[in-house]
């Protein structure tokens, strides 16, 4: 019997046999879902051979190690109530954890509560950037969630559509903060950027469905006129876009019900230059099958692109434990099956 964990992170016990049910099955409810390839038989293979390793955590050979990105990185310790401020905390990140990049945030970590306080985050995020060494994104959320009543001024879609049955009304409040957050994005990441921002990180990305999705995909190709150079990191919230509206677009294509090798697609052309696709833990299944299903739908988004993919394997995505301290016998695992059979540029 071997040691393993449930996507919840209960720790649990599996034969070999049991392993490899469990990530076939995995592998098959990727198909089913995504319509994408399956792992090969070498593949599945390998994967059973992680998880029937006794040591408690394992790594991939020396010289074929990942990059990592981070997002919300300078508030994760405050988080954990380790309360010593953002600069420190990315220096942390840089110096401590060995982090091959940084991200600096507000703890309120969307663009339209930035956008007021922009000009004393650009003073804290540039003397950031002066006492690090390691590239340094900005993040933060679309979250359109945040433009509709009762803390935003639009009409809540959900609200609209289950009491009152208007659907016009509420695809219209969905069309308007479409707008509403390119604005505010591109007004944000360009502040950013004139600081000296190594990158921006649009972050949960379809979190309040396609309009999420679309104004994501609006600012990125806003930013890349304006700035060539820029470096734009898009990380997603889900496995597949939610169809909040259902006729919203972007160059020719429905965005409602895309899949991470369909996702990245439009990213690039949107101008994005890392993609970060997400598929969702399910917690009452073992963590065999939740790797198995992520990296057969991560594969297949990397075989898509021809931009960097840097696949999210952080609490509760990817294969990796809904728990708030992730385990390292199950993220350790998870990342040498990214790094050998996924052929992820980076975590």
């Amino acid at each position: 019997m071997f040691k393993t964990r449930m996507g919840s992170g209960k720790s649990i016990e599996m034969s070999r046999e049991e392993i490899q049910s469990d990530i076939e099955k995995g592998v098959e409810a990727a198909v089913e879902n995504g319509g994408v390839d399956p792992l090969a038989p070498d593949e599945i293979e390998r994967l059973v051979e992680l998880h029937c390793i006794p040591a408690k955590f394992i790594g991939i050979e020396r010289g074929k190690e990942l990059v990592t990105t981070f997002d919300g990185g300078s508030i994760k310790l405050k988080r954990l109530d380790i309360s010593l401020g953002r600069i420190v905390d990315a220096q942390i990140f840089e110096r401590v954890l060995c982090t091959d990049s940084a991200e600096f945030a507000h703890v309120d970590y969307s663009f339209k509560p930035i956008k007021p306080i922009v000009d004393s985050e650009q003073i804290e995020f540039k003397q950031a950037l002066q006492v690090t060494v390691v590239p340094m994104f900005y993040g933060a959320m679309p979250n359109l969630s945040l433009y509709y009543e009762p803390v935003g001024s639009q009409p809540n879609p959900s609200t609209v559509m289950m009491e009152e049955g208007d659907i016009p009304k509420a695809r219209r409040a969905i069309e308007k903060t479409v707008e509403m957050g390119v604005k505010d994005m591109v007004f944000v990441s360009r502040k950013m950027h004139e600081v000296g921002a190594d990158g921006i990180n649009f972050d949960t990305v379809g979190s309040a469905g396609e309009g999420d999705f679309l104004a994501s995909l609006k600012a990125a190709e806003k930013l890349r006129e304006m700035y060539p150079d820029i470096c734009i990191e898009m990380g997603m919230s889900s496995e597949f876009i939610l169809g909040m509206h259902g006729d919203l677009e972007y160059k020719g294509v429905n965005l409602a019900g895309l899949y991470p090798h369909e996702q990245v697609q439009l990213a690039e052309k949107a101008g994005v230059t890392i993609f970060g696709p997400v598929v969702n833990v399910e917690v009452n299944k073992s963590c065999p099958w939740n790797l198995a299903r992520s990296l057969t739908l991560y594969k297949a988004c990397r075989e898509a692109s021809s931009i960097p993919i840097h696949a999210n394997v952080g609490m509760g995505v990817g294969g990796v434990p809904m728990s708030e301290v992730p385990p390292i016998d199950a993220t350790t695992r998870t990342s040498v099956a990214m790094a050998e059979i996924g052929k992820m540029d980076g975590l």
